[in-house]
């Protein structure tokens, strides 16, 4: 189905996706479309030069929180002398995620998502996780929040694990603030070593319309650890 760019448009059912997900056609990429989606189930996912595409996808990779699984070798990297910060440079985090070597000439953040989802954080719905190497930012993620619920758009690192680090501490703020889940998006093996599961579209829907029943924790994000708790797999 083709948005009319037109009009304000109301999303349909995400059930009536086709089989890759895909929902809609077209329509701006605002602010509160964005957050409409979202709170539908729905995320904007389209290569450049090509119209808004729309997305639901069956089967939805997510995580909870408190089931995050942290390897040997992640155990030993949480150790070295990294800083974590958190929303002090959402600008930053989701350049370096557009411009990170292996998406070069085929990454879906186009300049006008990173417009959109930097507008997203001024509003206080989307954040960023940061991972520095004294000045230098070596790592992160960035995502929107609605409710209790954290959807994760993408991470990137410049040094060895930084991402799965900055994935790790959001996984500990998620359970430290009482959050249901994280959205992972599209099936993946390598979040799925993480502790990420893959459910039905019709299983997220209800997980994320439980979410929203709770306030959203908006504005700028405060988080330190008070300690690393650790359990390996």
């Amino acid at each position: 189905m083709l948005i009319d760019p037109d009009k304000d448009y109301v999303f349909p059912d995400p059930e009536t996706s086709d089989k890759e997900g895909l929902l809609l056609m077209g329509g701006e990429l605002s602010p509160k479309r964005v957050l409409q989606a979202y709170s539908q189930g729905i995320f904007p996912w389209y290569n450049p030069g090509s119209p808004v595409l729309w997305w639901s996808p069956h089967p939805r990779l997510i995580l909870i929180p408190n089931e995050f699984k942290v390897s040997h070798s992640l155990k030993k990297s949480l150790k070295k002398p990294y800083k974590l910060a958190i929303d002090t440079a959402f600008e930053q985090v989701i350049t370096a995620c557009s411009t990170c070597s292996d998406r070069t000439d085929h990454t879906w953040i186009t300049p006008e998502m990173i417009k959109v989802y930097t507008e997203l954080h001024a509003m206080g719905y989307a954040h960023s996780v940061e991972i520095w190497q004294e000045d230098k930012l070596v790592g992160g993620l960035y995502g929107l929040s609605l409710g209790r619920a954290f959807f994760g758009e993408s991470m990137f690192h410049k040094a060895t694990d930084a991402s799965k680090i900055a994935f790790y501490y959001l996984s500990q703020m998620m359970t430290h603030w009482n959050f249901d889940f994280i959205d992972c998006q599209i099936p993946s093996k390598h979040l799925q070593q993480m502790g990420a599961k893959t459910i039905g579209r019709r299983e997220f829907l209800r997980l994320l319309n439980s979410a929203l029943e709770h306030p959203t924790r908006q504005g700028i994000w405060d988080y330190q650890p008070e300690s690393v708790n650790i359990n390996t797999v």
